[in-house]
């Protein structure tokens, strides 16, 4: 069985022909990150475009922002309404200002996929708001404390602060975690890439450690991301990934 090129994988991943690579820079990207990481098998296509996005609008990249948008799109691996729950998931951890702009960009790709395929472009999707959970705030924030104990497999904290009450419990874990449209083993790919970019030490080794002991991320996964992150956000980020992987590993062995 013939082994595929990088440049037959570029044309898979990106849904569109390589440029010509003339100089160092463009021959060793297409050679190593799509010749040596998007052709690995122990991570998804689907999971390494939440990380690739993740990355690219972490790093307000104009043009990969746009190229990695229309290829999801186009390939058909995330939905528009993926992609959307993405951007919402992204904006808390990564920050509104930036999701807005990658929100901007889904919405000129997608309308570009529908014209290149000669589709009206349909209505966006919406979310009728009896599927958005509780509309209660006291019970909100008491199931927003629930839910932060199941995604983070520690107890929730005192809400005593309004970044506690309101934002941890009352929207992160009360509203967003909670939403349809991604999976919770989606959503962890989204977060770990988010504060492994955004260099935040301890959000980082809490969510390491419960995607990892939750068992929504398997180490072999999550050994993939740390690769996959550090072509997109650099080795110096992959290293402090990799490095909070490792510990999270051996605290999970250390339980069993």
């Amino acid at each position: 069985m013939a082994v595929a090129t990088s440049d037959q994988i570029f044309r898979e991943v990106m849904t569109f022909d390589p440029p010509e690579a003339t100089t160092p820079f463009e021959v060793a990207h297409r050679d190593f990150v799509y010749g040596r990481i998007w052709s690995r098998p122990e991570l998804g296509r689907r999971e390494r475009r939440l990380v690739t996005l993740t990355c690219v609008a972490a790093a307000d990249a104009p043009q990969p922002i746009i190229d990695h948008v229309y290829a999801a799109l186009s390939s058909g691996d995330l939905s528009l309404e993926e992609m959307l729950e993405a951007v919402l998931h992204f904006a808390v951890y990564c920050g509104w200002p930036k999701a807005s702009h990658l929100e901007g960009v889904i919405r000129m790709q997608h309308a570009r996929v529908q014209q290149e395929r000669g589709h009206t472009p349909a209505p966006w999707p919406a979310r009728d708001d009896d599927t958005l959970g509780i509309n209660d705030w006291r019970a909100g924030i008491a199931r927003g404390a629930e839910v932060f104990t199941e995604v983070n497999l520690v107890p929730a904290p005192v809400p005593d602060t309004p970044y506690t009450h309101a934002g941890i419990l009352g929207y992160v874990f009360g509203h967003l975690w909670q939403r349809p449209g991604l999976s919770r083993r989606d959503r962890r790919f989204v977060t770990v890439a988010c504060v492994a970019v955004c260099d935040a030490p301890i959000p980082l080794n809490s969510h390491v450690t419960s995607a990892l002991h939750s068992g929504d991320i398997s180490k072999q996964e999550m050994d993939e991301l740390v690769l996959h992150l550090s072509a997109y956000s650099g080795f110096a980020k992959g290293e402090a990934l990799r490095g909070a992987v490792e510990d999270a590993w051996a605290r999970a062995g250390s339980d069993r």
